[in-house]
Protein backbone atom coordinates (compact mmCIF):
# COMPACT_ATOMS: atom_id res chain seq x y z
CA UNK A 1 0.00 0.00 0.00
CA UNK A 2 1.15 3.31 -0.31
CA UNK A 3 1.74 6.01 1.60
CA UNK A 4 -0.73 8.73 1.87
CA UNK A 5 -0.08 11.43 0.12
CA UNK A 6 -0.16 15.09 2.22
CA UNK A 7 -2.63 17.86 0.81
CA UNK A 8 -2.00 21.57 0.91
CA UNK A 9 -3.26 22.25 4.23
CA UNK A 10 -3.30 26.01 4.27
CA UNK A 11 -6.93 26.35 4.41
CA UNK A 12 -7.57 24.08 7.30
CA UNK A 13 -8.90 25.78 10.22
CA UNK A 14 -9.80 25.00 14.25
CA UNK A 15 -13.11 25.64 16.32
CA UNK A 16 -14.52 24.26 19.14
CA UNK A 17 -15.94 20.93 18.42
CA UNK A 18 -19.99 20.97 19.28
CA UNK A 19 -22.31 17.88 19.56
CA UNK A 20 -23.44 17.87 15.57
CA UNK A 21 -19.26 16.96 15.12
CA UNK A 22 -20.10 13.63 17.01
CA UNK A 23 -20.39 11.24 13.85
CA UNK A 24 -17.43 12.87 12.16
CA UNK A 25 -15.45 12.30 15.65
CA UNK A 26 -16.20 8.82 15.88
CA UNK A 27 -15.23 8.12 12.04
CA UNK A 28 -12.43 9.81 13.16
CA UNK A 29 -11.29 7.38 16.37
CA UNK A 30 -12.05 4.14 14.09
CA UNK A 31 -9.54 5.32 11.28
CA UNK A 32 -6.66 6.05 13.74
CA UNK A 33 -7.84 3.18 16.25
CA UNK A 34 -5.51 0.68 15.78
CA UNK A 35 -2.49 2.06 17.11
CA UNK A 36 -2.56 5.11 15.12
CA UNK A 37 -3.68 2.75 11.52
CA UNK A 38 -7.24 1.86 11.09
CA UNK A 39 -9.16 -0.10 12.96
CA UNK A 40 -12.24 -1.20 10.55
CA UNK A 41 -10.93 -4.63 9.65
CA UNK A 42 -11.30 -5.43 13.58
CA UNK A 43 -14.19 -4.59 13.71
CA UNK A 44 -18.19 -5.51 12.92
CA UNK A 45 -19.48 -2.40 15.41
CA UNK A 46 -16.94 0.07 13.98
CA UNK A 47 -18.69 2.59 16.10
CA UNK A 48 -17.64 1.39 19.54
CA UNK A 49 -14.62 2.95 19.63
CA UNK A 50 -15.50 6.51 19.23
CA UNK A 51 -18.28 5.48 21.63
CA UNK A 52 -15.71 5.58 23.97
CA UNK A 53 -13.01 7.54 23.03
CA UNK A 54 -14.84 10.28 21.22
CA UNK A 55 -18.34 10.69 21.35
CA UNK A 56 -18.51 11.66 24.91
CA UNK A 57 -16.44 14.29 25.06
CA UNK A 58 -18.72 16.70 22.82
CA UNK A 59 -21.75 14.80 24.88
CA UNK A 60 -21.18 15.21 28.72
CA UNK A 61 -20.71 18.11 31.24
CA UNK A 62 -16.84 19.44 32.20
CA UNK A 63 -15.57 18.41 28.55
CA UNK A 64 -13.70 21.06 25.95
CA UNK A 65 -12.92 20.04 22.35
CA UNK A 66 -11.06 21.34 19.16
CA UNK A 67 -11.65 20.37 15.70
CA UNK A 68 -9.75 20.97 12.67
CA UNK A 69 -11.84 21.74 9.47
CA UNK A 70 -11.24 21.53 6.21
CA UNK A 71 -13.09 23.88 3.79
CA UNK A 72 -12.46 22.16 0.54
CA UNK A 73 -14.04 19.21 1.81
CA UNK A 74 -17.21 20.99 2.36
CA UNK A 75 -16.28 21.63 5.79
CA UNK A 76 -15.69 18.20 6.90
CA UNK A 77 -13.79 17.74 10.26
CA UNK A 78 -10.68 16.13 9.88
CA UNK A 79 -9.09 16.21 13.32
CA UNK A 80 -9.55 16.74 16.72
CA UNK A 81 -8.48 16.98 20.22
CA UNK A 82 -10.77 16.02 23.18
CA UNK A 83 -10.64 16.13 26.85
CA UNK A 84 -12.09 16.93 29.89
CA UNK A 85 -10.81 19.58 32.79
CA UNK A 86 -12.09 17.27 36.08
CA UNK A 87 -11.59 14.00 35.16
CA UNK A 88 -13.36 12.63 38.35
CA UNK A 89 -16.14 14.57 37.13
CA UNK A 90 -16.22 13.55 33.90
CA UNK A 91 -16.14 9.58 34.92
CA UNK A 92 -18.76 10.69 37.40
CA UNK A 93 -21.37 11.79 34.38
CA UNK A 94 -19.98 9.28 32.23
CA UNK A 95 -21.45 6.68 34.66
CA UNK A 96 -24.49 8.42 35.09
CA UNK A 97 -25.73 10.14 31.91
CA UNK A 98 -23.34 8.22 29.18
CA UNK A 99 -22.42 4.41 29.88
CA UNK A 100 -26.44 3.64 30.50
CA UNK A 101 -27.74 4.94 26.98
CA UNK A 102 -25.00 3.09 24.75
CA UNK A 103 -24.52 0.05 26.13
CA UNK A 104 -28.28 -0.88 26.14
CA UNK A 105 -27.27 -1.09 21.95
CA UNK A 106 -25.50 -4.26 22.37
CA UNK A 107 -26.59 -7.42 23.73
CA UNK A 108 -24.85 -8.60 26.91
CA UNK A 109 -22.43 -10.37 27.71
CA UNK A 110 -20.68 -9.04 24.51
CA UNK A 111 -20.38 -12.60 22.56
CA UNK A 112 -24.14 -12.79 21.64
CA UNK A 113 -23.96 -10.00 19.23
CA UNK A 114 -24.19 -11.70 16.21
CA UNK A 115 -20.76 -11.29 13.53
CA UNK A 116 -19.35 -10.07 17.19
CA UNK A 117 -14.97 -9.76 16.83
CA UNK A 118 -12.65 -9.91 19.78
CA UNK A 119 -11.95 -5.96 19.73
CA UNK A 120 -15.80 -5.41 19.65
CA UNK A 121 -16.15 -8.38 22.52
CA UNK A 122 -13.22 -5.31 24.25
CA UNK A 123 -15.00 -2.24 23.97
CA UNK A 124 -18.61 -3.70 24.62
CA UNK A 125 -17.08 -4.86 27.96
CA UNK A 126 -16.09 -1.41 28.37
CA UNK A 127 -19.39 -0.15 27.97
CA UNK A 128 -20.34 -2.42 30.93
CA UNK A 129 -17.16 -2.10 32.84
CA UNK A 130 -16.18 1.21 32.59
CA UNK A 131 -12.28 1.99 33.57
CA UNK A 132 -11.12 4.95 35.85
CA UNK A 133 -8.39 7.17 35.84
CA UNK A 134 -5.68 5.61 38.27
CA UNK A 135 -4.84 8.08 41.46
CA UNK A 136 -1.69 8.93 40.06
CA UNK A 137 -2.93 10.91 36.82
CA UNK A 138 -5.51 12.61 38.46
CA UNK A 139 -2.67 13.38 40.89
CA UNK A 140 -0.71 14.90 38.44
CA UNK A 141 -3.90 16.80 36.49
CA UNK A 142 -7.70 16.91 36.60
CA UNK A 143 -6.89 17.04 32.87
CA UNK A 144 -7.13 14.73 29.90
CA UNK A 145 -6.99 14.46 26.87
CA UNK A 146 -7.25 12.71 23.56
CA UNK A 147 -6.12 13.74 19.74
CA UNK A 148 -6.43 12.19 16.31
CA UNK A 149 -5.70 13.59 12.94
CA UNK A 150 -6.70 12.01 10.02
CA UNK A 151 -3.56 10.44 7.77
CA UNK A 152 -3.70 13.09 5.01
CA UNK A 153 -3.23 16.14 7.65
CA UNK A 154 -0.38 14.41 9.41
CA UNK A 155 2.77 15.53 9.76
CA UNK A 156 1.92 19.10 8.86
CA UNK A 157 2.27 20.87 12.25
CA UNK A 158 -1.85 20.32 12.96
CA UNK A 159 -1.45 18.48 16.06
CA UNK A 160 0.90 20.54 17.90
CA UNK A 161 -1.61 23.22 16.96
CA UNK A 162 -3.99 21.76 18.01
CA UNK A 163 -2.41 20.48 21.79
CA UNK A 164 -1.54 24.45 21.74
CA UNK A 165 -5.33 25.73 21.68
CA UNK A 166 -5.93 23.08 24.11
CA UNK A 167 -3.13 24.31 26.40
CA UNK A 168 -4.55 28.08 25.87
CA UNK A 169 -8.30 26.91 27.03
CA UNK A 170 -7.01 25.01 29.86
CA UNK A 171 -4.63 27.37 31.00
CA UNK A 172 -6.92 30.19 30.50
CA UNK A 173 -10.33 28.81 31.50
CA UNK A 174 -9.56 26.90 34.01
CA UNK A 175 -6.16 27.81 35.91
CA UNK A 176 -4.12 24.51 35.07
CA UNK A 177 -1.03 23.97 34.60
CA UNK A 178 -0.65 20.41 33.08
CA UNK A 179 -2.54 17.59 31.38
CA UNK A 180 -2.27 13.64 30.34
CA UNK A 181 -2.97 11.21 28.43
CA UNK A 182 -2.67 7.50 27.59
CA UNK A 183 -1.50 6.04 24.19
CA UNK A 184 -1.18 2.74 23.22
CA UNK A 185 2.45 0.96 24.20
CA UNK A 186 2.50 -0.24 20.22
CA UNK A 187 2.50 3.03 19.05
CA UNK A 188 6.36 4.34 19.14
CA UNK A 189 5.28 7.08 16.72
CA UNK A 190 3.17 8.73 18.82
CA UNK A 191 5.38 8.97 21.75
CA UNK A 192 8.37 10.37 19.49
CA UNK A 193 5.50 13.02 18.67
CA UNK A 194 4.90 14.01 21.94
CA UNK A 195 8.12 13.54 23.61
CA UNK A 196 9.22 16.29 20.56
CA UNK A 197 6.20 18.57 22.22
CA UNK A 198 7.49 18.21 25.58
CA UNK A 199 5.92 15.40 27.74
CA UNK A 200 7.15 13.09 29.74
CA UNK A 201 6.47 9.47 30.96
CA UNK A 202 4.77 9.69 34.43
CA UNK A 203 5.81 7.75 36.53
CA UNK A 204 3.57 5.93 39.48
CA UNK A 205 0.99 6.02 36.53
CA UNK A 206 -0.20 2.85 33.89
CA UNK A 207 2.16 2.20 31.69
CA UNK A 208 1.81 4.88 28.67
CA UNK A 209 0.62 7.63 30.30
CA UNK A 210 2.52 10.60 29.76
CA UNK A 211 1.68 14.30 30.97
CA UNK A 212 2.77 17.69 29.97
CA UNK A 213 3.78 20.98 31.89
CA UNK A 214 2.34 23.69 30.08
CA UNK A 215 5.37 25.64 30.27
CA UNK A 216 7.49 22.73 28.69
CA UNK A 217 5.44 22.77 25.59
CA UNK A 218 7.67 23.24 22.69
Amino acid sequence: MSAPQHRNTLDVYIREARLADQSALNRICLLTGDAGQSAEPLHKFGELVGTVYADPYVALPTTWGFVMVDPAKDDAVVGYILGTHDTRAFERHAQEEWWPRVRAKYAYPAEENEGVMAADIRFVNILHNPSHAAQAQVDYSPAHMHIDILPEYQRRGWGRKLIGRAVEHLREKHGLKRLWLGIDPRNEAARRFYERLGYKELQGAPAGTLGLEFADLR
